[in-house]
């Protein structure tokens, strides 16, 4: 019988490569980038002696909760000492074992898997047993937020008043789903996002360990789409050095992220700032074809349009902007041709458009979309042109010659209408107001009113024409007043306008800053002097709205307007030269009986007469 060859055994396996986010973790408190503040405290809480016993580690991802988690355990069960250090040795056993995750007495829970109340019934059934060679028993929570409710509910009273041997360290990339019981029951340290000089500091650090060669441009560029995160730079830095065969340079890193060069970022904002969509559309078909990611592309213009927003802000010596230095000559000439509320518009279309992306496949249509948008910004007119449009019938908008290239509104042009209006007036038997500057000059905005100061016998007449006066410069502001129920003077120069109770939502917008600031504006021009106005509530049971001027006499200047449109002169006048109803007088009225001009005397003599009539 033949016997059968031995099998040759394969050679041994080649050690497992270890990724470089794992290599490079954090093994000390001065070792966490960024995370400055939070290793100041646990480390003077280390040497004082005063360690809580339940910390909450929050931040977002990959800026170092769990390896925090993990250095303040090897402090607090290093065997080197006999009490907890600040400085783990990372060369006993206990050190050893929690770096690679196999200590006994430190126990690593991932919430989102373990999250029943059964799993949690465990924990505390086990808290009672002490350590087996240290000095604490140690639960990491990581994702403590994936807990149930009733999970939280049976944690409550051990996280409350656990064993002196046990310490709980709860990290969350959501604190806000954490109920507020919990979180009164931890020390809670917020971990705060890597800036991307610092991530660029240590990216250098690594590739220069790791035996490579990379250009600064290429690891800015991963500095900056890691935002914020360590873990996520070093991660793509390992897919990055694991694809080149030579040094890494930024054509590499963009060809690898699907992203767009500097070049072409700067091209594509010159197209949106000049107002050239097919030129931006162009651009981005092309882009796509050439297998750009189009999430990528709309990143990198959100934090093109936030640099331009920074430097139209702080100048062109801000301190770090978020985009390459290739680019910072071209942001600091644009932001000079550009206004500060077109850049905001913008940003406000790009991250809405960001935000919309996430689960349609049209990523395209809607980049396109927000090209288009930007580049039609200057055609766009701003809310209170357009309420001045509406409030005034007849204004025309026409470009403004301004930077923004925003459209005003044009002003009317005076109408040789005078000679025919006097002439229907004697006709009618009707004063001639119709040549008057008021109503062929500019809008009633800025019309001049008579002076009538504030007393108690004009307290009336001065509401009357403040009313007025108000509804026709602020339309939309000055509705809230027609809930006032009284006005009263509390002093000199000072008035109070109360409400119903029932009208609380219009005192509290009356009294706003900016309503303040207007409705005081509008009494001086009315009382010819400062005037301050203030806004209460009417208790009374019987208060009721005023709903416009105490005055029956006159109607409100809309219906004003319109009534005299129809009477034969002003028909006549819109007929022939368009004319428009501009303003009206508080003391016109085409039905009274018109009487001879009174003579004019000099202002000493009228002083004088006032004088005597007292």
């Amino acid at each position: 019988m033949v016997k059968s060859k031995p099998t040759e055994h394969a050679p041994a396996d080649a050690p497992a490569y270890t990724v470089v986010a794992r290599r490079y973790r954090p093994q000390q408190f001065s070792e966490l980038i960024g995370q400055e503040h939070v290793a100041g405290a646990l480390v003077n809480a280390l040497k004082s002696g005063r360690v809580a016993h339940a910390y909450l580690f929050t931040g977002a991802r990959g800026v170092g909760k769990t390896s925090a988690a993990r250095i303040l355990a090897k402090a607090l069960n290093c065997l080197k000492t006999d009490k907890a250090t600040p400085t783990p040795c990372d060369e006993c056993d206990s050190c050893r074992a929690v770096m690679t995750g196999d200590d006994v007495d430190v126990l690593e829970i991932d919430g989102a898997s373990n999250n029943k109340v059964e799993e949690v019934r465990d924990l505390r059934q086990n808290v009672g047993f002490r350590p087996a060679r240290g000095r604490y028993k140690i639960y990491i929570i990581d994702e403590v937020h994936m807990l149930s409710t009733s999970a939280f509910n049976a944690l409550l009273k051990t996280l409350e008043e656990p064993p002196e041997h046990v310490k709980f360290i709860l990290a969350t990339t959501e604190v806000q789903k954490i109920p507020i019981t919990i979180l009164s029951r931890c020390q809670r340290f917020d971990f705060a996002h890597v800036g991307p000089g610092k991530i660029f500091e240590q990216l250098k650090r690594i590739v220069e360990r790791e035996g490579h060669q990379a250009d600064d441009d290429a690891l800015r560029l991963v500095a900056r789409r890691a935002a914020g995160s360590m873990r996520d730079s070093q991660s793509l830095l390992d897919q990055l050095l694991a694809s080149s065969s030579g040094p890494l340079t930024a054509e590499q890193v963009t060809a690898v992220l699907g992203t767009a060069g500097d070049d072409r970022v700067i091209e594509l904002a010159k197209a949106i700032l000049a107002n050239d969509p097919k030129t931006a559309l162009d651009r981005i078909a092309e882009w796509v074809e050439r297998g750009l990611q189009i999430g990528e592309l709309i990143d990198q213009v959100v934090e093109y349009w936030r640099a331009l927003m920074l430097v139209s802000c702080g100048g062109p010596d801000v301190r770090e902007l978020p985009v390459s230095p290739n680019q910072h000559e071209a942001i600091r000439t644009q932001a000079k041709a550009v206004s500060l509320d077109t850049v905001l518009a913008g940003l406000e279309i790009l991250t809405a458009t960001k935000a919309r992306m996430r689960g349609t496949p049209h990523v395209q249509v809607l980049l396109e979309m927000a090209v288009v948008r930007l580049c039609r910004l200057p055609d766009l007119r701003s809310l209170s042109q357009l309420v001045q449009a509406v409030s005034q019938p007849g204004v025309q908008f026409v470009a403004s010659a301004a930077s923004n290239g925003t459209p005003l509104p044009a002003r009317p042009q005076p109408t040789p209408a005078a000679p025919l209006a006097s002439e229907a007036a004697k006709k009618n038997g009707t004063p001639a107001t119709a040549g008057r500057p008021s109503e062929n000059g500019p809008p009633p905005a800025s019309a001049e009113v008579a002076a009538t100061p504030l007393s108690d016998a004009t307290v009336q007449i001065v509401w009357d024409r403040f009313f007025r006066y108000a509804t026709e410069k602020y339309p939309i502001l000055s509705q809230h007043l027609r809930y006032a129920s009284s006005y009263a003077i509390f002093g000199p120069n000072a008035l109070a306008v109360r409400f119903p109770t029932s009208y609380a939502n219009a005192k509290k917008e009356c009294e706003g800053e900016a309503s303040l600031a207007r409705f005081q504006d509008a009494l001086k021009r009315v009382t010819g002097q400062p005037v301050s106005i203030r806004f209460e509530l009417d208790r009374s049971p019987n208060a009721q709205p005023l709903a416009g001027p105490q005055s029956a006499a006159v109607a409100a200047p809309t219906e004003r307007k319109r009534s005299l449109g129809s009477l034969p002169m002003f028909k006549k006048a819109h007929e022939v030269f368009g004319a428009q109803i501009w303003h009206v007088d508080d003391d016109f009225n085409p039905a009274a009986v018109h009487k001879p001009a009174a003579p004019k005397i000099d202002d000493d003599e009228e002083e004088e007469t006032a004088t005597e009539e007292v």
